[in-house]
């Protein structure tokens, strides 16, 4: 283990997601998503064993940090003890704005400068499409108005035809030179800062 490093690890973690990821959407049967699940879990355990060399945390210590969390987080699923409730809330609205005035709570302790308001708690290591998503998400869900994008683009009708559309950007771009993830990725920095939604070309 004297060769590894949490640092070292970072790619295999997210190589391994993806390809649960991609398991999973391509119908890849279950004896292949069972395998890919167990290729992830061993990240998790390198990177608890790591932790525990250093006398951080071990795994007991993630588990038990991911049981109070989904108590804490989920209030209307248990109770403080742990115990199920007895009834749940009879709309998915209740239980978001639970879920939110959770996490808001817990982020008392700013962890950077995107720690803060309602698009705080996004990875910034995110893809910057998923990242897109997930900003404007969390703004409208903080009561902004919907981002619609520039006037006169039309939402493609299937997830099909919107990867066709993507792909056909990002080879325009690359036409013109452009980086098209760095692109996206200055658009969501307007958006976190303010800018809602972000300047139209």
């Amino acid at each position: 283990m004297a060769a590894l490093t949490h640092e070292s690890l970072v790619e295999y973690l997210l190589e391994e997601a993806f390809e649960v990821a991609e398991t999973i959407e391509t119908a890849g049967g279950d004896a292949e998503l069972k395998a890919e699940l167990g290729d992830v879990l061993l990240q998790v355990v390198l990177h608890a064993r790591l932790a525990q060399e250093r006398g951080a945390f071990d795994l007991d210590d993630v588990a038990r940090g991911l049981t109070a969390k989904m108590v804490r987080r989920n209030p209307h699923v248990f109770r403080r003890d742990g115990s199920l409730q007895e009834s749940f809330p009879a709309t998915v609205e209740e239980i978001v704005r639970t879920w939110d005035a959770v996490k808001r709570s817990e982020r008392l302790v700013p962890a950077g400068p995107e720690a803060n308001g309602a698009l705080g708690g996004v990875p910034a290591a995110l893809p910057a499409l998923a990242r897109a998503q997930k900003l404007q998400d969390r703004a409208e869900r903080a009561g902004f108005p919907p981002s619609t994008g520039p006037v006169g683009i039309a939402v493609p009708p299937s997830e099909e035809q919107l990867g066709d559309l993507l792909f056909a950007m990002a080879a325009a771009a690359r036409a013109r030179g452009l980086d098209a993830e760095r692109a996206l990725r200055g658009a969501n920095r307007r958006f976190q800062d303010g800018q809602h939604p972000p300047r139209s070309p």
